[in-house]
């Protein structure tokens, strides 16, 4: 019973940072791509317009739904490892 307990709590912890680094990785996308270097950024031309723009208004949205692909596979992956996953 104590291992097991031991194992749900390296589940959680493993899950959790997975969680913080793809929240991290959209923080950096949408706010830091998106507001704080947007001067930098639109040095740049990505399909006619400035891509601080592009992250601003759209590229902050995609890379959002890539992470939830990401997210959804890691766990996948991590269910497997840990034996708790659905069949």
């Amino acid at each position: 019973m104590e291992n097991h307990k031991k194992k749900m709590q390296e589940y959680w912890q493993r899950n959790v940072r997975i969680l913080l680094t793809l929240l991290g990785l959209w923080f950096a996308v949408s706010y830091l791509f998106g507001i704080v270097f947007v001067d930098e950024l639109n040095t740049i031309r990505l399909g006619g317009f400035k891509l601080g723009f592009w992250f601003a208004q759209q590229g902050s949205i995609y890379f959002f739904v890539v992470i939830i692909f990401i997210y959804v596979w890691m766990m996948n992956r991590l269910d497997q490892e840990f034996d708790v996953h659905e069949d």
